[in-house]
């Protein structure tokens, strides 16, 4: 028996490790392990009023603060019967497109990028990629830019409240937003054919279940009501505790989730290969040209989704704002109601995020998150199984340990946002 240890995983957001025993050239056991203790949010929240959930729920990341504020509102607006107007909805989904952006940038850039380099970081590469890592930076700046234009900070934004905004965005920052997003096109054009260049290794490449959330109107999109499966069904969020099982086990922090008893996969890979025919513009140009069945089961292929979808948000802002620009700034709603349940969905920039809220008079009586990462962590487990017995049946034991780090960077994990739960069994 052979034992495979690697007790930190380098260039992800969060700690974790990966324990791979096996037998022969046969995988015995694979083990993705979160170090991070929880932080108990769900039940901090229980006993609060829906602004202070607001407040507290957010920290759970610094990364995708933002969606997860996006996300509690959808579920408690939900819960109070609040229907916020289109304004709100749209200045919404624009700050969520300013996530996706710098939070897919420091991912492919980053942390993905010194992988297919061959280098150890982004510092090792800045000899010979000086202006890629220029052109990140731009990218990645911009999207803090738009986050704390609407958010009122970069990080941890306390602007997007509970039937509205603090205050929305004014016209000279909008405009301005707009023409530094039409400068950037360019700049994310390269990012995909960069990332369209590397020849992406097929020892992890397994079938698998995909899952996102089906936009309204036919188009590609981070928001919606119903969830899209790749086995053909369609289910309303709330119905996510049927869909998603969650499960615990005993050498993580962090809670697992199946769909009929399988692991399954969420995320820009999910959402490409679900929704990729809706891209318009010079992105459904770059995915008619690059997509391939491949994509169903290589999740090296989530960095090139993410630098697709990363050109998509820059493309899509100038006409949002367009359509900002054009509506009356509106009041904000408040609730008629302080009792109720509601279930609110977004896709975050790793995969789709779940807040579910119950209140009863003013106050919360119950809260339950479900994060990308953890519905990723089984498929991961899985894809390094077959990476290990692919590698091993070949004799190619070189660099095993980076390999099977890299088919974990590959999802973009978000550790600090799994280990959230409130006990370990």
């Amino acid at each position: 028996m052979k034992r495979i240890s690697i007790k930190s995983l380098a260039r992800v957001e969060g700690h974790g490790g990966i324990t791979v025993r096996t037998e022969g050239k046969k995988v015995k056991d694979v083990k993705v392990q979160i170090y991070e203790g929880p932080r108990l949010i769900e039940e901090l929240v229980v006993g609060k009023s829906p602004e202070d959930v607001l407040n507290v729920v957010p920290r759970i990341c610094g990364i995708c603060s933002l969606s997860h504020r996006y996300a509690a509102l959808r579920g408690l607006e939900r819960a109070l019967s609040i229907e916020v107007p289109l304004r709100t909805k749209l200045t919404r989904e624009f700050m969520l497109l300013a996530e996706i952006i710098q939070s897919h940038s420091l991912h492919i850039f980053f942390l993905s990028l010194p992988d297919f380099l061959g280098r150890a970081s982004v510092m090792d590469m800045v000899d010979n990629y000086g202006e890629e890592i220029k052109s990140a930076l731009a990218i990645k700046g911009f999207g803090y830019w738009v986050m704390e234009t609407v958010s009122a900070r970069m990080i941890h934004g306390e602007n997007p409240i509970l039937g509205g905004f603090g205050a929305h965005p004014s016209k000279k920052a909008l405009i301005g937003i707009k023409k530094k997003a039409e400068k950037l096109i360019s700049d994310a054009e390269r990012a995909v054919e960069l990332f369209a260049s590397f020849k992406y290794p097929s020892y992890v490449e397994r079938d698998t279940t995909l899952m996102a959330l089906n936009p309204p109107d036919g188009k590609y999109g981070f928001v919606g009501d119903s969830l899209l499966i790749s086995t053909g069904e369609e289910r309303s969020v709330e119905e996510y505790k049927e869909v998603i099982q969650e499960r615990v086990v005993p050498y993580s922090f962090a809670k697992r989730s199946r769909h009929n008893e399988k692991p399954f996969t969420v995320g820009a890979i999910a959402r490409m290969n679900l929704l990729g025919k809706r891209l318009t513009g010079e992105a459904a140009k770059h995915f008619e040209k690059l997509y391939s069945k491949r994509w169903m089961k290589n999740p090296f292929f989530n960095n090139l989704a993410q630098a697709i979808e990363i050109l998509h948000c820059i493309e899509a802002i100038p006409e949002l704002v367009d359509r900002i620009m054009k509506l009356e700034e509106p009041v904000v709603k408040k609730p008629s109601k302080n009792s109720g349940t509601g279930t609110g969905a977004i896709e975050a920039p790793r995969g789709t995020l779940y807040h579910s809220y119950s209140i009863n008079g003013g106050s919360i009586t119950s809260c339950d998150i479900v994060t990308p990462t953890g519905q990723n962590l089984d498929d991961i487990e899985e894809y390094l199984k077959t990476a290990t017995e692919n590698l091993l049946s070949k004799g190619t034991e070189d660099d095993l340990e980076l390999k099977l780090e890299m088919v974990v960077r590959a999802f973009d994990p978000c550790i600090s946002c799994s280990a959230h739960l409130v006990s370990v069994i």
